[in-house]
């Protein structure tokens, strides 16, 4: 029997989609693979630049199209150890912003749940792009990746985006759920999400809540350094996330990664918290979100200028 996702996490990244996940995988009902699948947009070039890579017959992709038998085989077998439990779910956190991603998924589960979770979009992108620092992907400044790195002003754009999963799924279908909320209230947080699902409720005095503490440069230009060093390392990292290459080659590269992100990339990453954001930098950021977020607090029915302070619309 072939299990699939009765629900998805979608989006957006560093919005507490791992806290989430930690938390949901605590309930015996639910199965839900420990990584981040990234099938329905394993094709966009602009969020997983990663999976695509060239060879003697030029650009080689991985095709998530349910005519690529294989891929889609790939896709099934991430859920094949949950096939004894009630609900079975993944999360993706490039899926929201994807131009794409809405209508495969609908193609291929009509009927799943769609989950989402937002933050303040100036927050979030920020946070994003220090991920990208201490994970070795970036090598400037965060006003140079703001340009460089176009995924960190698409992560921070939702309206549109969740515009697009309403018309194509429908609203009952689409749970949208604010970080800020999970902070403030997380019991009432996760009975949304759990209500929506079709989960049973789960008590958050009884659970583990994921503590997901990061390590910042403590000199952050020596980590630029590092991360332009390890470039033709670092950019190969999740080049066969999907399980597709083998032998001598392979296991060489991998015996690299470990011991680059083991031993070179952590060198400076001993600070608790990262530098403050610019303040003109901020003040950008604020009303360039708020005018790609148009129509947001109507779309979702609150006002959100109220939960992330500057934003307007």
């Amino acid at each position: 029997m072939t299990r699939l996702p009765d629900f998805i996490i979608g989006g957006a990244p560093k919005c507490g989609t791992t806290s989430l996940h930690f938390i949901l995988g605590q309930n015996p009902e639910i199965g839900i693979p420990d990584q981040e699948i990234h099938y329905f947009d394993a094709d966009d070039p602009i969020t997983h630049p990663d999976f695509l890579t060239e060879n003697e017959n030029g650009l080689k992709w991985f095709d998530p199209s349910q005519e690529n038998a294989p891929n889609l085989s790939w896709y099934m077998s991430c859920f094949s150890e949950f096939q004894n439990h009630q609900l079975v779910g993944e999360d993706s956190t490039t899926y929201l912003f994807s131009a794409v991603a809405a209508r495969r998924i609908k193609r291929l589960l009509p009927d799943v749940k769609l989950v989402f979770l937002l933050r303040n979009p100036v927050k979030r992108a920020y946070s994003q792009y220090w991920h990208l620092i201490c994970s070795g992907r970036l090598s400037c400044g965060f006003e140079t990746a703001i340009s460089a790195h176009s995924s960190i002003i698409l992560g921070s754009t939702y309206a549109p985006h969740l515009a697009e999963y309403f018309r194509v799924f429908g609203r009952d279908n689409v749970h949208v759920a604010l970080f800020e909320d999970f902070l403030s209230d997380k019991q009432a947080y996760l009975d949304g999400v759990t209500a929506h699902i079709g989960a049973s409720n789960m008590d958050v005095e009884t659970l583990k809540t994921w503590f997901n503490r990061t390590n910042y440069p403590s000199l952050p230009k020596g980590q630029q350094l590092i991360n332009y060093l390890g470039q033709p390392i670092v950019s190969r990292r999740y080049r066969n996330h999907m399980g597709h290459e083998s032998g001598l080659s392979h296991a060489i590269r991998k015996k690299i990664h470990y011991q680059w992100f083991k031993r070179i990339n952590p060198i400076l990453l001993t600070a608790q918290k990262p530098p403050a954001m610019k303040s003109e930098t901020a003040r950008y950021l604020t009303g360039h979100l708020s005018l790609r977020n148009a129509g947001l607090s109507e779309l979702l029915g609150r006002d959100l200028s109220q939960v992330w302070p500057g934003f307007s619309e």
